[in-house]
């Protein structure tokens, strides 16, 4: 280990012990884990699911404030700091870290499984299935789950982050983002190794669930594509590739691994973007975009406060606050993330790359994927929706892209599931590497020495392992079901801290004077 850094036994040994010890158990006793965990998640959606959307609408606002004010004017590192990368690959960086496989699987899935009533998401609310107004709805839920609210967490914890850091000069760390509300008492070792134990956990869950979703997503086209069913051998075969990918890019580090595959990776996003919308209903597509915002912004208020009262529980707890739980496991360690990477910049461009862009990117990847499909379904091009019943809410992409034109899903077919192990891939690895940044203090506060080796290795490790546990043995009738429950426990674990988060940007921003 370099002499500028140290092992914090405080942080790394608590959160390795819990997520060590839920990986054993997860082996020998996994129907005591997947009880715990179903527990867990509906005690925590069901009872606090009106805070998850309340914290959820005051960092939508908070950022809005921040972005288009004066304080937008400020500069992250002063007056005369230098961007260290450029624009667009700071946006790659931004982009594919923080979307994940999440985007590509859902991208078609999700619509779908709202257009079909797969699972009862529209019972409550009077929609027909299979309808047009039933189409309007699908597209605008994903909007709201996928665009500007959900990128706003990122956009408070790491604004908050890197203006202390590099303005404030306070340290690197989970502990300095509550400096605003509790002084230097916020670095005593104690309070900050619980905190930082807190978020290593719940960080930990947050990524189980998008490698287990994502080696679902893929199995589910093994399966549907070349009729070859999931078993536990392809889930550790896939895991142990994925892992071994994730973090051997967080082993070269974040200039070497982690920029490459955030480029690649990116490039095929558009790459996929733009076949599909130039092959797709084109009239449909746009169309989606506007009808999917009106409807959106029609029932801003009614969805954005909706504890689980209005939408009911198959369509609040189980799509959008399980959205929510994601967001807050990853925001205290994503925040750093996009600290650590927007020296340089104005607020305002912070807002831009990590909020308003990848959002917009949202809106118009959910329009071309969602609004194709949308229109094939309803057309009789291709039954999507029989597709997702009989093989879990992760399948109907395939259906889809077997059915596009030119033969293109014999190439994009592969393309796709490759682009799903990058997806996960460079967002485990910006992550694997901010985490085990986490378990070492530096001793000369700079954030550019590199954590240890062998601490990515084993946080890569424990999330593959989690992630296969969960994944294969806990999938429930949407089989996805035990990470997304996983996922719930990791952002119940962080919810407190991501509140404190909250506070501290309200308060820095809103109530402090602010230095350039």
């Amino acid at each position: 280990m370099s002499d500028k850094v140290s092992l914090r036994k405080g942080v790394f040994v608590p959160a390795f012990l819990v997520t060590a010890t839920a990986v054993i158990v997860g082996i020998f006793k996994n129907e005591w884990l997947k009880a715990t965990c179903k527990s867990i998640f509906s005690f925590s959606l069901l009872n606090f699911g009106w805070l998850y959307q309340m914290v959820a609408m005051i960092c939508l606002f908070g950022v809005l404030f921040v972005t288009f004010s004066k304080t937008g004017n400020i500069r992250i590192g002063g007056r005369d700091a230098q961007p260290k990368y450029p624009f667009h690959t700071w946006f790659m960086m931004a982009l594919t870290g923080g979307i994940s496989v999440g985007i590509v699987n859902w991208g078609i899935n999700e619509p779908m499984v709202y257009f079909g009533n797969v699972y009862g998401e529209l019972e409550t609310l009077g929609i027909e299935p299979l309808s047009a107004q039933a189409a309007h709805f699908a597209i605008a839920r994903c909007f709201y789950n996928w665009s500007f609210v959900p990128y706003a967490f990122y956009g408070v914890t790491g604004v908050l982050m890197a203006y202390l850091f590099y303005n404030k000069k306070e340290k690197f760390s989970v502990a300095a983002t509550l400096t605003p509300l509790f002084g230097q008492k916020a670095y005593n070792s104690t309070v900050s190794s619980i905190l930082d134990t807190l978020c290593t956990i719940g960080i930990v869950l947050g990524m189980a669930c998008g490698l287990g979703t994502g080696m679902a997503f893929i199995l589910s086209g093994v399966k549907v594509i070349y009729g070859i069913d999931s078993t536990i051998t392809l889930w550790i075969i896939l895991g142990v590739a994925i892992t071994a990918l994730f973090t051997g890019a967080a082993y070269l580090g974040l200039d070497k691994g982690i920029k490459k595959l955030a480029t690649l990776n990116s490039k095929i996003f558009y790459a996929l973007l733009i076949i599909l919308f130039f092959t797709g209903p084109i009239v449909d597509i746009c169309k989606s975009l506007g009808l999917g915002l009106a409807v959106w912004l029609d029932n801003f208020w009614l969805w954005g406060l909706d504890p689980v009262d209005i939408g009911g529980e198959a369509l609040t707890v189980w799509w959008t606050l399980f959205d929510w739980t994601v967001w807050v496991a990853y925001a205290p360690v994503m925040g750093l993330f996009l600290a650590k990477i927007s020296y340089g910049r104005t607020i305002r461009e912070f807002m831009i790359i990590n909020w308003i862009l990848p959002s917009i990117f949202g809106l118009v990847w959910f329009s071309v994927w969602g609004g194709t499909a949308l229109n094939w379904q309803m057309n009789g091009v291709v039954d999507l929706v029989q597709i997702l019943k009989d093989n879990g809410a992760v399948s109907a992409v395939w259906g889809f892209l077997s059915h596009l034109p030119l033969k293109l899903g014999v190439v994009l077919i592969p393309v796709v599931m490759i682009t799903l192990v990058l997806s996960f891939s460079t967002a485990a690895d910006s992550i694997t590497h901010t985490l085990a940044s986490l378990c070492v203090s530096q001793n000369d506060s700079s954030i550019n020495d590199e954590a240890p080796n062998y601490l990515k290795v084993i946080w890569g490790v424990i999330i593959g392992s989690m992630s296969v546990i969960m994944g294969a043995l806990a999938g429930g009738v949407r089989g996805v079901d035990g990470v997304r429950q996983l996922s719930a426990v990791g952002a119940f674990i962080v919810l407190g801290v991501f509140i404190l988060q909250v506070a501290s940007f309200l308060k820095v921003f809103f109530m402090s004077k602010l230095e350039d």
